[in-house]
């Protein structure tokens, strides 16, 4: 497949993740304490991905994901020139989304909810509203570590050549980033994704684009930390063909004693 249509798939496929995950949030809210905006916004980065990935998966493999590419990169199946397109395909999607949002929010006069392009942030675990401290830093990579590491993980092993789980793989994935924004939607916002953090926060500005680096970062290792493990839970499982092979020779063994004997007759 030709690199180029690889990369445009991947940055129409960010763009499309901004534009309709940020987008609702910024419409309707992600205040905890109104769970329709909450679950809306986390169905609507969800469903995204189980579109994108009947759309663009079998082009690009529908990563829309630094994080993911990552762990892909580090797992052997793509290389490195192919990882960096990828990572700047993504990032001008995402940036590409935000800026579409905040044009059509400022030509219509829409209320932005979230009040920064449905940005990430640290404000939830803070101690006194509007500080962040070094605790929420901290806090904040935990959280996108361990939420990233539960995504990536999965999305490698449903994704594995080694195992065959049918034609499923984009539902699973969706609602498996849907299950993550639940949580983490109350604490960060829920990036799990560099490039969707990165869109909103240069527009935001002001403590969105200060920490930005928290949603790079925190992915950035639960992916790397996924794809290790994940590695290690594969090593040693044959492939399936390989399987297939050596069943076949079994089989053709074992029947040569029974074909000599009738020759003997």
């Amino acid at each position: 497949m030709d690199s180029f249509k690889k990369y445009v798939a991947e940055f129409f496929g960010t763009f499309v993740l901004v534009f309709l995950g940020c987008g609702t949030a910024m419409l309707v809210g992600c205040d905890a304490a109104n769970g329709s905006g909450y679950l809306l916004t986390a169905l609507a980065f969800g469903l995204v991905i189980v579109g994108m990935a009947y759309c663009i998966g079998n082009i690009s493999g529908c990563h829309i994901n630094p994080a993911v590419s990552l762990g892909v990169l580090i797992t052997g199946g793509m290389s490195g020139a192919d990882f960096c397109g990828y990572v700047i395909a993504q990032v001008l999607g995402a940036i590409t989304g935000s800026a579409t949002l905040g044009a059509i929010f400022d030509l219509g006069d829409v209320q932005d909810m979230t009040g920064g392009l449905g940005s990430n942030g640290l404000g939830n675990l803070c101690e006194i509203p509007g500080e962040i401290t070094g605790k929420s830093v901290i806090a904040g990579l935990i959280i996108e570590c361990i939420l990233t590491f539960i995504f990536v993980l999965t999305i490698l092993g449903v994704t594995s050549k080694k195992f065959k789980h049918g034609s499923f793989g984009g539902l699973i994935i969706g609602l498996t980033l849907t299950l993550v924004h639940i949580l983490g939607i109350g604490l960060t916002g829920t990036s799990v994704n560099p490039a969707r953090s990165i869109g909103p926060a240069i527009f935001a500005g002001g403590d969105a684009l200060k920490y930005v680096w928290v949603f790079i970062v925190g992915p950035l290792a639960g992916a790397a930390l996924a794809a290790l493990l994940y590695k290690w839970f594969e090593a040693g499982v044959p492939e399936p063909k390989a399987v297939e092979t050596a069943e076949k020779v079994v089989k053709t063994t074992a029947s040569k004693p029974q074909t000599a004997k009738k020759k003997k007759k």
